[in-house]
């Protein structure tokens, strides 16, 4: 039996508008909003459907737009027909997909992307930093740059993406230097990222105390489908190893080549992404091109995807 994938983004992904069309068309989505703002104390519906672009792009908004989005276009799927047989997400995108394989309702998935979210921002507020995306360079080279400078600058691999593709965070001094000797050793691109903060990164180790024993007072259930974690890349479905590599996961690079190699070797072939933008698509694209990649971003998707719905 061929299986599917429910794979849901993370940060940078978002965009001014996002969800604006389903909001409008249902009066599910609606209610999802309602209890968003309700929960967070703020009007997540205006800032995901007219910003302005800098305040969506503020962490403590980011992550619950991405989250609240992704999961109501899930609901929509889901009513539909369409199933999946594991999940996965990138950074943010994990605590939605977590929710979405049930390890907790919406309710408490979106108090934990708050409370992420907030401790993320203030990490960043504290201990400023940068990411950069390096591309067309082999991963073990730059791993060595990294190294290289680790004496000087704790700059590391963040973000696994792809063959060819490494985001590395640290202080922004280290950052531009990393990008610099990238470039020189041969990497098409180096490109700063829009963010404040070195996510993935030693420097969030300030806040992993805080966010660890926020956790512990997280009821986490078994989820109905395997999770692969960005820690291990590997398919998870107790709670408490849910609960650690989550802890785990503010400080560790995200390992998404892995979790799709990973999920490609189970039997996976059919990925869909379900949020804001098509960047994992781009991702698995580069890792594999046999397997069959859609996304579900807005309205158009949904009727689009109408071929592919499975009856429950």
């Amino acid at each position: 039996m061929e299986k599917r994938a429910f794979i849901f983004p993370g940060q940078g992904s978002q965009s001014v508008g996002m969800g604006q069309d389903l909001f409008a068309a249902y009066e599910s989505v609606r209610s999802l909003y309602q209890r968003a703002e309700e929960i967070l104390g703020f009007d997540l519906a205006k800032i995901s459907f007219t910003g302005p672009e800098e305040l969506l792009r503020q962490t403590r908004y980011t992550q619950p737009a991405l989250y609240v989005h992704s999961f109501a276009l899930y609901t929509l799927l889901r009513d539909r027909g369409l199933q999946a047989q594991v999940v996965a997400g990138h950074s943010l995108g994990e605590l939605t997909a977590l929710t979405a394989a049930g390890a907790w309702d919406f309710e408490q998935g979106l108090r934990v992307v708050h409370h992420r979210a907030e401790l993320m921002q203030s990490a960043g507020q504290r201990y400023p930093g940068a990411m950069a995306a390096i591309l067309g360079l082999q991963v073990q080279r730059v791993e060595e740059l990294c190294a290289g400078i680790e004496a000087e600058f704790p700059v590391v691999p963040s973000n696994y993406n792809a063959p060819d593709q490494v985001v590395i965070s640290g202080p922004q001094a280290g950052v531009e230097a990393a990008m610099a000797l990238a470039l020189q050793a041969g990497a098409k691109r180096a490109l700063a990222l829009k963010v404040s903060a070195a996510f993935h990164s030693p420097l969030m180790e300030p806040v992993k105390r805080e966010w660890a024993q926020a956790l512990k007072d997280v009821v986490i259930h078994p989820p109905a489908l395997p999770v692969y974690c960005n820690v291990t890349a590997q398919p998870v479905q107790d709670p408490e190893q849910l609960r650690l590599l989550l802890e785990e996961q503010l400080v560790r690079p995200v390992q998404w080549t892995g979790s799709i190699e990973a999920m490609l070797n189970d039997g996976v072939s059919d990925f869909l992404e379900i949020g804001s933008g098509t960047v994992l698509s781009a991702l698995v694209r580069k890792i594999n091109r046999q397997c069959r990649i859609d996304h579900a971003s807005g309205l158009a998707d949904l009727a689009a995807l109408d071929a592919l719905r499975i009856q429950a």
